[in-house]
């Protein structure tokens, strides 16, 4: 048997269980699309635990067998559905475990003793209270087995620094994985000279002081004759908030908000320019999107911002500065091939460190490398 026919078979004989939560499904639904259409692809089964209320429709294909947890949504039936979601991951008999969302790294530790597997581990935020960020987020100290997580898979470089100083005991264990996505053919920035030029915002509407600075430098713009369209995506406790400022700036005719929509990429393709309104905690699925589809960003450095590169894939401004804001979407208004340029550098930058191809690859090698991890 030569060594191609080694590899094919031992990627047959993988049968990785993925634990998902309510949160990976909302904000990463198409990087866990791609991921199952590459496992598929590849003619490995797949089990994904999930909770009951995720609408799993449009984003499992293959040979992937849903398993709901809890089975039972009560009080004081912890034990009962955790003993019946092994039973029925038993059932399946997985080699390997893949938790892919911080909040279920304690179920996903305690599934792998119980089951005597190994498991990788997910990590998509920074893992400390930063205090740069307009709003302040206390995580919870990541439940992480010694004997049983293989691996703490990344997307980036800075969050990447950041577990390893966390938890400089499984620095070594610590590899990145760039999110894949399918880079557009052309770009869409300024692609219609007839459209009305827009800009899209995706991002949850939790705290009015967020958009202050934005809203501001948004009216100027439109205080000096420039005609667009911005859409805000979200939703959340400040929104009643956000709207009696819209109202208060005379902007309700100018910015929509609008809840999040499904598929994505057609929500963000409507955009002209996307515009990242502060810094973020955790990789930016819809930044990695937006990008992908040719459309101009705007956005602040800080936090997980390595897709933000100045002047290459992204203009950059600073989140507390309305006169920034205003000169960094100013200039992608007046200078439309920068902004097209912009949107191409940002399309190749993709293409070069985000495919999907390379994400799947990396992720199967990373499962064969658990196993054998576990066996030593």
């Amino acid at each position: 048997m030569n060594g191609e026919q080694r590899e094919s078979t031992s990627e047959r004989s993988l049968r990785p269980a993925l634990i998902v939560s309510e949160h990976t499904v909302l904000e990463y639904s198409i990087f866990l699309e791609h991921l199952l259409v590459g496992l598929a692809d590849e003619s490995i089964p797949v089990a994904l635990v999930c909770p009951p209320s995720c609408d799993m429709d449009s984003v499992v294909s293959g040979a992937v067998e849903v398993i709901r947890h809890p089975a039972i949504n009560l009080p004081l039936m912890g034990r009962l559905n955790r003993k019946e979601l092994v039973e029925q991951l038993s059932r399946f008999k997985p080699t390997v475990l893949h938790c892919l969302c911080e909040s279920k790294a304690r179920l996903t530790r305690q599934l792998a003793r119980q089951l005597d597997l190994p498991y990788v581990l997910t990590v998509n935020s920074l893992q400390k209270r930063w205090k740069h960020f307009a709003y302040q987020r206390q995580i919870h100290p990541l439940s992480i087995s010694s004997s049983h997580c293989a691996k703490i898979i990344v997307p980036a470089k800075s969050i990447a620094a950041n577990t390893a100083e966390v938890y400089p005991r499984f620095a070594e264990r610590i590899e990145q994985i760039n999110i894949g996505t399918f880079v557009g053919e052309s770009s869409g920035c300024f692609c219609e000279p007839s459209r009305l030029p827009s800009m899209v915002i995706a991002h949850p509407l939790d705290n009015v002081d967020e958009f202050e600075n934005l809203f501001g430098a948004v009216k100027h713009l439109a205080i000096d004759g420039y005609d667009f369209m911005l859409v805000v995506v979200g939703g959340g406790r400040a929104e009643k908030q956000m709207r009696r400022l819209l109202a208060a700036l005379g902007l309700l005719q100018t910015v929509t908000i609008v809840p999040r929509l499904r598929p994505w990429r057609s929500v963000l393709g409507a955009g002209d320019i996307f515009i990242q309104p502060v810094a973020s905690i955790a990789f930016n699925p819809l930044l990695l999107e937006a990008m992908s589809i040719g459309s101009a960003v705007a956005a602040c450095k800080g936090g997980v911002d390595d897709l933000i590169i100045e002047e290459q894939t992204a203009v950059v401004f600073d989140p507390g500065d309305e006169l920034s804001i205003y000169s960094s979407l100013q200039r992608l208004f007046d200078r439309r091939e920068l902004a097209r340029q912009i949107a191409r550098g940002a399309q190749e930058y993709l293409r070069e460190n985000h495919t999907v191809s390379n994400m799947v690859s990396s992720t199967l090698r990373t499962y064969r490398d658990a196993e054998q991890w576990y066996k030593r």
